[in-house]
């Protein structure tokens, strides 16, 4: 396939489908980071609900959910990039099939030390 231009509109669509399927990848992590950077807030108002005084505080899920929000929106800036590089390697016939996405293995281990880091807060604060 190199130094040929790609007709077939199916494998344009293919690239759009995966740049949809990213987008919603970076919402999604965006969406939960919200829910994690406010469930200190409920956890807060638990407190204050019960007029105990706060024994902990639930700084860390601001944090937490600030990270997978601004992960989120990277997801998304890199893969708007990605799929217009991609398109146009396309046109010019220069696409190589044998390349590894790059950006799914960097969110995978980014999501992996995010997950590892909220676990090991899970457990240092009971």
């Amino acid at each position: 396939m190199p130094d040929q231009v790609v007709d077939d509109p199916r494998v344009y669509l293919a690239a759009e489908r995966t740049l949809l399927a990213w987008i919603r990848t970076g919402l999604a992590m965006m969406g939960f980071g919200f829910v994690v950077a406010r469930f200190g807030l409920f956890l807060r108002e638990l407190e204050a609900a019960k007029q105990t005084v706060p024994t902990q505080s639930f700084h860390a899920s601001l944090w937490f959910g600030t990270a997978l929000v601004i992960l989120g929106a990277l997801v998304n800036l890199i893969a708007a990039w990605q799929n217009a590089h991609l398109v146009r390697r396309f046109r010019e016939g220069t696409w190589n099939p044998n390349r590894q996405s790059r950006l799914g293995i960097l969110i995978a281990v980014l999501l992996a030390i995010v997950g590892i880091a909220v676990t090991a807060y899970l457990i240092t604060v009971r």
